[in-house]
């Protein structure tokens, strides 16, 4: 029996999708950031990922060397739709015919790091973006191995850490991208005699691994939601989409750490990872894996990161809200001053509020953390674990709502842990609060809109 794998759409980055277009600015990046640390720190990573593409060819594509040279440049403009447009050639996004295979490999990886690097600045917010880098950075001790999820989580890293090349501080790579061979060759390219990087004898047993299961969970009507599995009348089982894709990633993930067991390890989550639930704890911004599974989580940790987080927050939104404050506050919040932009009595910062990256970026982080709390309380082996656990993941939740009521994770997760606990009305209050966001259109304020209804019906009902 044959099995294919299809990226269908787009491509895996960092936490998102890409699918193409052009930048918001127009001028040098060189010009609009006004932290000349962060433009010397960037102009040498450009260099360095440009030096990186040139030395494993001896005829660099001219489209990658028109490329490097927009990035010298800093024109953020011509780097942005470059990119979108080789990506296009080469397959990794829709919109092409026949993949031009010469505009894959490291050139397009070192590509790939400059434009999500410059696409934190061009479209993020300059403060933020470097607030959030260094505080990972940071915290990460040195020789560690850092799993960088989302778009920020890993470009940001990759674009301000002393280098990626050298492993200075650690070792940066992203989970989302393990499953692509060209990927794993790039990590070989600079990682490959210090740590372990899977070859392809592992993807090959992880795609085997991976095929063998999910066609068993199939059988017993057990796929997970966006896991897409079709058996052709051939007898070929084809895959597709980014769920089953992510789920091995998470093999070769898992085997990354397995076999480097001398190192630390961090996460930045993009989509969850099973296998990494038991040996998370809260480090921040992100999450340490731990090398053994944690059978609970010490109480001075989860008053750590809930210390951390309101310190964290109140800069942005301002030092109102704390685990007593309630979801109806919580909402009546995010209705006043994300989507009515009434900052009257507002203590936080305007420029946090007006910024869409930054906002989704750190509740994103939030969500991720939320979501480990949610995770142990649903595997706790007592009442007061379970509820302990459940407080966690509550105050961390309203945090991620509070800093961008819009987005999916906060949302949904919320709602999936308010339910849990019987607790429609306040799952009821979220999603009619998101479903009020300008953000919230198309297809995503229809499925808000459905949810919305969905939960009223069922409110009746109970």
């Amino acid at each position: 029996m044959k099995t294919t794998v299809k990226l269908l759409g787009a491509v895996i980055l960092g936490g998102g999708l890409f699918i193409g277009g052009c930048a918001k600015k127009k001028t040098s990046i060189w010009q609009s950031i006004k932290n000349p640390e962060v433009v010397v720190q960037l102009k040498s990573f450009v260099a360095e990922k440009e030096a990186q593409a040139n030395a494993i060819t001896n005829q660099m594509p001219k489209e990658f060397k028109r490329f490097f040279a927009a990035a010298d440049r800093g024109d953020w403009l011509v780097v942005s739709n470059m990119f979108y447009d080789l990506g296009r050639r080469n397959g990794h996004f829709e919109g092409a015919g026949k993949p031009e295979w010469q505009l894959r490999g490291i050139p397009w990886q070192a590509a790939a790091e400059i434009w999500g690097g410059f696409a934190a600045f061009g479209e993020g917010d300059e403060k933020y973006s470097t607030a959030f880098a260094n505080d990972i950075i940071d915290s990460i001790p040195p020789g560690s191995v850092y799993f960088g999820g989302t778009d920020s989580g890993r470009f940001l890293i990759t674009a301000m850490q002393k280098s990626q090349v050298y492993a200075d501080p650690f070792f940066t790579l992203t989970q989302n991208a393990l499953a692509s061979g060209d990927y794993l060759d790039y990590l070989r390219s600079m990682y490959g005699e210090k740590i372990y990087i899977p070859t392809a004898d592992d993807s090959q047993k992880s795609f085997e691994a991976y095929t063998a299961d999910v066609t068993q969970r199939q059988q017993k009507n057990q796929l997970k939601p966006g896991e897409n599995v079709h058996v052709e009348e051939n007898g070929r089982i084809q895959i597709s989409g980014q769920v089953a894709v992510m789920e091995i990633n998470g093999l070769l993930a898992k085997i990354v750490f397995d076999k480097n067991p001398d190192r630390e390890f961090y996460v930045e989550e993009s989509f969850a990872l099973d296998w990494m639930y038991p040996h998370l704890e809260p480090h921040g911004l992100i999450m340490k894996i731990n090398r053994q599974p944690v059978v609970t989580l010490a109480d001075d940790v989860v008053v750590r990161d809930r210390d951390y987080w309101t310190k964290a927050v109140a800069p942005m939104i301002g030092n109102w809200l704390n685990p007593d404050t309630t979801v109806a506050e919580t909402a009546a919040f995010a209705e006043k001053v994300h989507g009515k932009h009434d900052l009257q009595g507002f203590t936080g910062d305007p420029d946090f509020i007006q910024n869409d990256d930054a906002k989704k970026m750190f509740s994103k982080e939030r969500s991720s953390i939320a979501g480990l709390y949610a995770w142990r309380a649903q595997h706790a082996s007592d009442a007061r674990e379970k509820e302990r656990m459940n407080e966690a993941a509550d105050f961390a939740f309203r945090q991620a709502f509070a800093l961008c009521p819009y987005s999916p994770e906060a949302v949904y997760r919320y709602v999936n842990l308010l339910l849990a606990q019987g607790r429609t009305s306040d799952a009821v209050l979220i999603t009619e609060t998101a479903s009020k966001m300008p953000e919230i259109k198309g297809q995503a304020g229809d499925q808000l809109g459905n949810l919305v209804k969905q939960l009223k019906q069922f409110q009746k009902g109970n």
